[in-house]
């Protein structure tokens, strides 16, 4: 295709390597089951948690971060039914 402009670089696809990122670490996470069931398994239950404990840091000042986990470790001992530390 003469008419089209091919451009090549190592940076040119990095947002599209980036919208994988959370996929890769999975994949990381995997290698530990012996299992692919077993895995997904664990994932899909694990995959909320951790995004509740994982807000997008960088639209956060450090205060509102802070009462933002703060307010979700509050939600996280009262679903499990621990008492909040001293």
């Amino acid at each position: 295709m003469r008419s089209v402009e091919h451009r090549q670089h190592k940076g040119l696809n990095n947002c599209a390597e980036r919208s994988h990122q959370s996929t890769r670490q999975r994949e990381r996470t995997m290698r530990c089951f012996k299992s692919p069931g077993h895995a997904q398994r664990f994932l899909s239950a694990f995959g909320p948690i951790t995004d509740h404990f994982r807000p997008k840091r960088h639209r956060l000042n450090a205060s509102v971060y802070r009462a933002l986990m703060q307010k979700r470790f509050q939600v996280w001992n009262e679903v499990t039914g621990r008492k909040a530390a001293a």
